[in-house]
């Protein structure tokens, strides 16, 4: 036997449970043998559907997935409204989705070689499961942030070859997406399926240069003083 703990109703509550099985069953077991309260989310069992995802020990994993150890602290997903123990509200989340204007918009004849398909392959491959979301640091500071999932995806319409027009997508991803990230990784360590949403925003930057837009960050930096108006500390009186 191993000891879970849940975080719950603002409390850790410890149960036993049989070792060797996933965290999925572990929550079952749990709630045959000792709570049937519990609430979680469940769906595929076969890390297919992403409705499992948790956080344990404060990383973000599918419940399916995840073989559990003694010790290990089960919580809910973050910056999603919590609804009941385990199981929160991803629809708020989804809703980037829109924001980014992620889908065909333009659709145009192409011809698809398998090179074209194996480029957004992986993106497509997200099953919405919400652990980049949830693992993300800027989402803690900046709520209206589009998030990983939404901007991979955006990036996975970008470059199909039957996008003829992607400039709805760039527009869409301007304000509180593709330059608010701070690149630090946590979406790529999570994701289940292996998508590295931190590239995909590096590319997303570079289709937004050649879009015409630039890093609004950039601007409003200052590289010390004097200067004559550019902002890098140039001081043509200084010598050299």
């Amino acid at each position: 036997m191993v000891t879970l703990k849940i975080e719950r109703n603002g409390t850790i509550e410890h149960f036993e449970v049989s070792e060797g099985q996933t965290l999925l069953s572990a929550l079952y077991e749990i709630k045959e043998k000792y709570d049937t309260t519990l609430t979680f989310a469940a769906g595929c069992r076969a890390s297919v559907c992403g409705t499992c995802a948790v956080r344990v020990n404060d990383k973000e994993v599918l419940a399916c997935a995840h073989k559990v150890c003694d010790g290990d602290v089960v919580a809910p997903l973050r910056f999603h409204p919590l609804l009941r123990d385990l199981k929160v509200d991803k629809s708020q989340a989804l809703q980037t989705l829109q924001r980014s204007e992620a889908v065909l918009h333009h659709y145009g004849e192409a011809v698809l070689a398998p090179k074209d398909a194996h480029k957004t392959e992986r993106q497509s491959d997200c099953i919405l499961c919400d652990s980049c979301y949830s693992a993300c640091p800027v989402l803690a500071v900046d709520e209206a942030f589009l998030g990983p999932f939404a901007l991979t995806r955006a990036y996975r319409y970008a470059i199909d070859p039957r996008e003829s027009d992607n400039r709805s997508i760039i527009d869409a991803i301007q304000q509180k997406g593709v330059w608010d990230c701070t690149l630090c990784g946590e979406c790529t360590a999570v994701c289940p399926k292996g998508i590295d949403p931190k590239s995909d925003i590096l590319q997303l930057r570079t289709l937004s240069a050649q879009a015409g837009y630039s890093d609004p960050n950039f601007a409003a930096q200052s590289f010390g003083t004097p200067d004559f108006g550019g902002g890098f500390g140039f001081d043509p009186n200084g010598g050299f």
